[in-house]
């Protein structure tokens, strides 16, 4: 995996399949608020879902790939785990991504060696624009720019990437430190939160727990599959915000 062509090839049956079967990924763990002057607090549980298919595309080049998913993600009580309706009297908004595809390009993907398994790290600082400016949104918004940090790190057995296989077994991490999401109506208040979760590739879709699987057949049965064709752009809880709630 020294070339970047053959370290992203790695990557991919990591994080996804070579011949385009759809692979999940399931994860769990909590979410903490920080504030100066502030004791830290596990304010909720939180589990997710990314259904992903890869594709080749001739405008990308021989060694470029495209994923297509889908992901959804859901606030827990952080005693009970139940998927919470509210918080504080506020309606929790979940996280309902449609689409949450990416780009690849050959690039050296940062790898760690653990003795048997191989580690690939992806840290991702993001600062763009923010989809709720503060005068449309001041009880929503922390800033006129959308600020956060990403941390994914996906593990695999170096004997598994060795095989011809075109998906290895896979387990994952992700961290996000962003700010207060718009539905907490926190303003600029300063603070924000922190994402700690881990999780694994699954077998198939149905290996994701029946409460999770029930909760998105009610609400939007669409997220069990992988889009089946490019769109863009993005969606984020953010943008997902903005169009549950139009400026006026």
């Amino acid at each position: 995996m020294t070339a970047p062509e053959q370290s992203l090839r790695a990557l991919a049956r990591t994080r996804a399949s070579l011949d385009g079967e759809e692979v999940t990924y399931w994860w769990s763990g909590s979410v903490y608020s920080w504030a100066p002057d502030e004791p830290y607090e596990r304010l909720f549980g939180f589990e997710g879902v990314n259904v992903a298919r890869l594709l080749h595309d001739p405008d990308d080049g021989p060694d470029g790939y495209r994923l297509l998913s889908r992901e959804a993600a859901f606030y827990l009580d952080p005693v009970t785990g139940e998927i919470l309706k509210t918080w504080r009297d506020l309606p929790v908004v979940h996280v309902w991504n449609d689409p949450a595809n990416q780009r690849w390009r050959p690039f050296p993907v940062p790898t760690t060696d653990l003795d048997g398994q191989v580690c690939f790290s992806l840290e991702i600082p993001l600062a763009y624009p923010s989809p709720l400016p503060v005068a449309q949104y001041p009880r929503h918004s922390a800033g006129d720019t959308y600020r956060a940090l990403e941390l994914f790190q996906f593990f695999a057995h170096r004997a598994d990437l060795a095989g011809p296989a075109p998906s290895v077994p896979a387990t994952m991490s992700w961290t996000r430190m962003s700010p207060w999401v718009p539905w907490m109506a926190r303003g600029r208040r300063p603070g924000g939160l922190t994402y700690h979760c881990r999780g694994r590739k699954l077998g198939a879709y149905t290996e994701v727990p029946e409460r999770t699987r029930a909760h998105i057949a009610d609400h939007h049965p669409e997220f069990a599959r992988a889009p089946e064709k490019w769109s863009e752009p993005n969606e984020t809880s953010w943008t997902y915000f903005r169009r549950l709630e139009p400026p006026v």
